[in-house]
């Protein structure tokens, strides 16, 4: 049995659920990057993926095109984003108990419109939602072990990949990044130069809520064909970690997401050979608690 899963974890299927089991995780926590360089980290991320979720299976369901149901979902991301910027800088509130409030509307949200529109509270089964492809890339099925597997990915799977090299060379190499980093660093200082602290903070969380809403358009239409409530289980929390042990870097954040990814990926494996379902669900979330410490720790000791 151990024996099994051993060869298992050491080949290809592996590999691909972890891909695929990363995905929204590292989307989302590359929008919490982009908002927490700006100095406004986006704790509504969790419930942007959530409206995300619903709102690209209730677009392509309407519209009868996944690329609209897509589009609808970036777009529910971008106004949360920019609800959130609102609230902050319009009405002064705080930004950690917005991020929290804008969670808990999302989530009763969603189940309310859900109700409102198909009558059941669960899933969107009554829904004819369409799903976003996979794509297959010829040459990486001539790597050895690995090709056949992870050769036949979804879209967005790879989209995510590729978002990596792209956010960081925005951070790092644009004067957009220079500005938002400036700004993150040091508001006051930035302002004085010129910089419109606010304009830049409100274009971060807009950023960032257009890659939560594609974490949850991949949820509902990648990851599975349909919405529930709550499908977003906590990982918008689990994609801050991630963004918070990457040290504030597109590549870290990409390697944390895939090390928090790989916990969900071997708790779902460990349920297979019979260890108690219940205690492999906590996997993923004591994962990036004991993470955060070592990270906290090892911060601590380099200061």
């Amino acid at each position: 049995m151990w024996h099994n899963l051993l060869l298992h974890l050491g080949g290809g299927a592996f590999v691909a659920a972890l891909l695929r089991v990363s995905t929204p995780i590292l989307f989302a926590a590359l929008g919490a990057l982009i908002s927490d360089r700006a100095g406004v980290i986006n704790i509504g991320i969790e419930g942007i993926m959530l409206s995300g979720a619903f709102a690209g299976v209730v677009g392509s369901a309407f519209t009868g095109s996944a690329r609209l149901g897509f589009a609808a979902a970036v777009l529910t991301g971008c106004l949360l984003g920019a609800l959130l910027s609102a609230a902050i800088h319009w009405l002064k509130a705080d930004l950690v108990l917005s991020g929290i409030a804008l969670n808990l509307a999302c989530a009763s949200g969603t189940v309310l419109l859900l109700f409102a529109l198909t009558g059941d509270k669960g899933m969107s089964g009554s829904l004819p939602s369409k799903v976003l492809p996979t794509v297959n890339l010829p040459l990486l099925d001539r790597v050895p072990v690995l090709g056949t597997a992870i050769g036949h990915q979804h879209v967005l799977t790879w989209a995510s990949l590729l978002a990596v090299p792209l956010i960081s060379v925005l951070l790092m190499r644009t004067p957009f990044g220079l500005r938002l980093r400036a700004v993150g660093e040091n508001a006051e200082a930035a302002a004085i130069a010129g910089v419109r602290v606010a304009r830049v903070q409100f274009a971060a969380l807009v950023l960032s809520g257009a890659l939560g809403g594609i974490a949850g358009a991949f949820l509902s239409m990648g990851y599975v064909s349909w919405f529930v409530g709550g499908m977003s289980a906590g990982r918008g929390f689990i994609a801050i970690a991630a963004e918070v042990m990457g040290g504030g870097m597109a590549l870290g954040t990409f390697v944390s997401a895939l090390v928090l990814g790989a916990a969900e990926t071997f708790a779902t494996d460990l349920q297979g050979i019979g260890l108690p379902s219940e205690l492999m669900q906590t996997v993923p979330y004591v994962v990036p608690v004991v993470a955060l410490v070592l990270h906290a720790s090892r911060r601590r000791r380099s200061a």
